[in-house]
């Protein structure tokens, strides 16, 4: 299966060798391997992490120039994924993303994305310079969320710009729907046109047959993963995988060197030296467990009144075409409650913190960290709030609320983000053209971007979200009053 030894962890050898070498740190960080640090803090922490806390050096390797050990586990993670090249991304997948996209598009160019991206990609596409050609998702009004763009939305997107440098999908989504990758990667490479994918949500799909296609196994070209979110390596940590000839991986390495920072974090990467081969060696019997877990929680789940946890029941239907089941979208509008609300409730009341609300869900993500007696906490947790709202309220149902249209763009993302602006009142910037972002976070997604023209519906919409609240983001103004648009 695997052409190298994925038992190895060269990153994680080096400094461990570098910790037996009992070494006298003239180097940074300034805490020398602990030393500095503040008493508390270590006390807490322990001792070991910092003395792995060390910079570029030739037995450990450097990232922006790997000839050793983190060349090798790069290679090791490639190996593992079934990718041509794969880089390390202290900057998270966020980091990874911008990477991708800068790989593929410059000044100008045209790249063709889903409108339910991460703001990561609106990011990447502000550095880029480049104008985005908006696809709409399939939304599915039962749970109020988005699944996945259509293989035709993409072809007729395609026919109309055929003059775009690249496609970006999303596989899976937040909540674990996958589109068919596979058929949108045979349309986009019919006009050979690379395709990217964001696939922050699927680092762990290549490992187990019960989960979607990978889009690395479905022939994208490159695609971005969080393995920091599933498969055990620390916060931060994140892969960006290379699949073909159409990526210049030398390209990719030069432009990963412009966006990461030049002393990232040897705890972080030894992590994922580990994770990864954890999740090459163990990771088919680490997601059965898991699915199986999840599973049960689903089914649980849907005895209990006034909740519902979507599963494969929503395939079938045009952007949905697998699903991850290792995702939990526990959907309370007919409790007559927000996802907000529960997800108040859940943590104040039970101590168990979800992923994300939003207005009709919370998000519980299962790993192979999880246990029966946790899955069953927040089970039982469930059925007592089930249990504690009344037969009036559980009237109340929380009716679906159409998530704005994309408004007119007048402006690339670019040149709005940094033209002259001028802070206004939200209630006050209807038909003005954005120079912020807004969103709900997580998950991120922008109701509104720079360049665009603010509409009163999307207006309507934030004060909605604020109302219910929901953590809107994305201006400077941090209570989300005022937003800058272009002069």
């Amino acid at each position: 299966m695997y052409k190298l030894n994925q038992n190895e962890t060269p990153l994680y050898n080096a400094l461990m060798e570098y910790v037996d070498r009992d070494t006298i740190p003239f180097h940074v960080p300034g805490h020398k391997k602990g030393n500095g640090i503040d008493e508390e803090f270590k006390n807490f922490i322990g001792e070991n992490p910092f003395k792995i806390d060390v910079t570029v050096f030739k037995l450990v390797d450097s990232l922006h120039h790997p000839t050793g050990p983190i060349k090798k586990a790069q290679e090791l993670a490639a190996d593992a994924y079934g990718s041509k090249a794969a880089f390390y991304s202290v900057n998270g997948t966020s980091g990874a993303i911008q990477g991708m996209i800068l790989s593929v598009v410059g000044d100008g160019d045209k790249i063709i994305v889903p409108r339910n991206v991460h703001k990561s990609v609106t990011a990447g596409i502000i550095l880029s310079g480049a104008v985005p050609v908006y696809m709409q998702p399939e939304v599915d009004k039962k749970v109020g969320i988005a699944h996945g763009v259509a293989p035709k939305t993409v072809e007729e997107t395609l026919k109309k710009n055929p003059d775009a440098k690249a496609v970006l999908i999303i596989n899976p989504t937040y909540y674990g729907v996958s589109t068919d990758i596979k058929e949108i990667a045979d349309i986009v490479h019919s006009y050979d046109m690379p395709l990217i994918v964001d696939e922050a949500h699927g680092p762990h799909l290549s490992f187990n047959d019960r989960l979607p296609m990978s889009a690395l196994n479905a022939g994208a070209d490159m695609c971005a993963q969080s393995t920091h979110k599933i498969i055990g390596a620390l916060t931060q940590m994140s892969l960006l995988h290379v699949n073909s000839d159409r990526i210049d991986i030398n390209r990719v390495q030069q432009i990963m060197n412009l966006l990461q920072t030049t002393s990232p974090s040897y705890i972080l990467m030894a992590s994922m030296d580990c994770a990864r081969r954890q999740i090459a060696l163990h990771g088919k019997e680490l997601l059965d467990s898991t699915i199986d877990l999840c599973n049960y929680a689903r089914r649980e789940i849907n005895r209990i009144e006034g909740f519902y946890c979507f599963g494969e029941e929503v395939l079938g239907r045009p952007g949905s075409y697998a699903f991850d089941p290792t995702k939990l979208t526990i959907t309370c509008t007919d409790l007559g409650i927000t996802g907000y609300d529960l997800d108040m409730l859940l943590a104040n009341d039970y101590h168990i913190q979800v992923e994300l609300s939003d207005l009709y869900n919370v998000l519980a993500v299962g790993s192979f960290g999880d246990t029966k007696e946790n899955i069953d906490a927040l089970i039982n947790a469930l059925k007592q709030i089930s249990k504690s709202i009344s037969s009036t309220d559980k009237k109340k149902k929380t009716s679906f609320k159409d998530i704005p249209a994309v408004p007119k763009r007048i402006l690339s993302p670019r040149e709005a983000f940094n033209g002259e602006k001028e802070s206004i009142l939200i209630k006050d910037s209807v038909g003005k053209t954005s120079g912020e972002f807004l969103m709900a976070y997580p998950p991120g997604i922008p109701i509104l971007c720079p360049g665009e023209i603010i509409t009163q519906e999307i207006v309507h919409y934030v004060n909605d979200l604020k109302v219910a609240g929901l953590y809107v983001q994305g201006t400077e103004d941090p209570e989300v009053n005022y937003i800058k648009v272009l002069k």
